[in-house]
């Protein structure tokens, strides 16, 4: 009994040794998450409840670079505003288990969740320890909100191979599993009916907006046999669950997504989201030509007034926005429907974002204002079973004016590729 007593003594003395260093510690800068949006390859997480740990699922893109001086870093944070972490900490090697495949190094490790109270945000990391904290830069960060249902669901799910998918769409017809943590167990699932509205402008009276249904009719659902593979071929919003009716396990929403998502292959994907710069008359010309696609061509060329180079820009910027969104913003519907996939495609990716203690995101756009002024919209998460990670802008009737600006110029070409439409990775003509 005495030596446990030690033992405990030198546990407490070792937890207020690490809380006297975090509260040490300078006040971290208040980061800006814009980087985050930006469309290149990015470090992505999943996780799943084992017992008393949550294992993080991890995929590095290439040249990922671990090792030496290049540690992989855990911190926790109260909030997303926070200046103060609750703790944080290196994942050694050895704990790690990397693994390289060609779309980059996939690697896996446990944390206690005694660690890890609903609510708290981690940052993953894996630039060097001196780096530039209050800028996120894709390839190495990432940020990860631990709900209830997060901390709870005990399976990720994996690809064909037995990789995790790391993301919440599968296209239809892809093969894809259910990893489940324990003993094998059916997985249940629901189709569920969605209308995929577009969000509408920044400016729609709120009261205005047509409200969501209260409850989704279930088209059909089924059960496998455990391990079994699963694979779908009608596009659509499926609720996976893993053990047996009599339990109310976590449910995981998967947006079955059609065709090559979330690339544009079809001409109705292809003139779908030129809603948000078209009127009703010009789509409906669009969709009843001999030749939607080249009607397509043929509606940026005339934008472009004859210039094929101008035209073949505007055609790569404005769906690379759209692929862009549908990568990011993926939820119950296409990103590129969602309200932050709105701004994403026509106002482009935000220059500076800030998250405040609750979730919400503020994007701000420094010359997008009349006049040249900077203008703010703020996101407010409205997370519910089917769409954990979703967000509401805060619409507004002085966004009117600004909103048929930043339209305009996608419409007029002496200013479609210049202003706050145009990305950081292009330079301004």
């Amino acid at each position: 009994m005495k030596r446990n007593f030690v033992l405990s003594l030198i546990g407490c003395l070792l937890l207020a040794t690490l809380a006297a260093n975090v509260a040490r510690q300078p006040l971290a800068p208040r980061p800006d998450y814009a980087g985050l949006y930006r469309d290149v390859a990015r470090l992505d997480v999943d996780t799943r409840r084992e017992g008393d740990s949550l294992r993080f699922y991890l995929r590095l893109p290439p040249p990922a670079r671990l090792g030496p001086g290049h540690p992989l870093r855990l911190t926790a944070w109260p909030s997303y505003e926070a200046r103060q972490p609750l703790w944080q900490d290196s994942v050694p090697r050895r704990q790690q288990h990397a693994i390289p495949f060609p779309d980059g190094v996939r690697l896996s490790f446990c944390v206690a969740a005694s660690r890890l109270p609903t609510g708290t945000v981690l940052q993953f990391n894996t630039t060097l320890p001196d780096a530039k904290d209050d800028y996120q830069e894709p390839t190495t960060t990432a940020w990860l909100r631990l709900t209830e249902a997060l901390l709870a669901r005990p399976f990720v799910l994996v690809d064909s191979v037995g990789q995790p998918l790391l993301r919440r769409y599968v296209q239809a017809g892809e093969s894809f599993g259910v990893d489940s943590y324990g003993l094998y167990q059916p997985v249940r699932w629901k189709r569920y009916a969605v209308n995929p509205t577009p969000a509408l402008p920044p400016m729609t009276n709120p009261a205005a907006m047509p409200a969501g249904p209260r409850t989704l009719p279930v088209l059909d659902s089924a059960e496998t046999r455990p391990g079994q593979p699963l694979r779908f071929e009608e596009p659509g919003l499926y609720a996976l669950r893993v053990g047996s009716r009599s339990t109310r396990p976590p449910v995981l929403a998967v947006l079955m997504a059609p065709n090559r998502y979330p690339e544009l292959t079809t001409a109705a994907e292809l003139i779908e989201p030129l809603r948000y710069l078209t009127t009703s008359q010009e789509r409906k010309k669009l969709t009843d030509a001999p030749d939607p696609k080249r009607a397509v061509d043929r509606f940026w060329l005339d934008i472009a007034q004859g210039n094929q180079n101008l035209g073949k820009e505007l055609i790569r910027r404005y769906y690379g926005r759209v692929m862009a969104a549908n990568e990011l913003f993926a939820a119950h519907k296409a990103g590129w429907l969602t309200d932050r996939g709105l701004l994403y495609v026509v106002m482009g990716p935000p220059p500076s974002v800030r998250r405040l203690f609750d979730g919400e995101e503020r994007w701000f756009y420094p010359e997008a204002g009349l006049g040249g002024g900077g203008v703010t919209f703020s996101f407010r998460p409205r997370p519910s079973t089917f769409a954990p990670d979703y967000y509401e802008l805060v619409r507004r009737p002085e966004y009117e004016l600004l909103w048929y600006a930043a339209v305009e110029k996608w419409r007029t070409p002496p200013t479609a590729l210049t202003g706050p439409n145009v990305p950081s990775d292009l330079p301004a003509r």
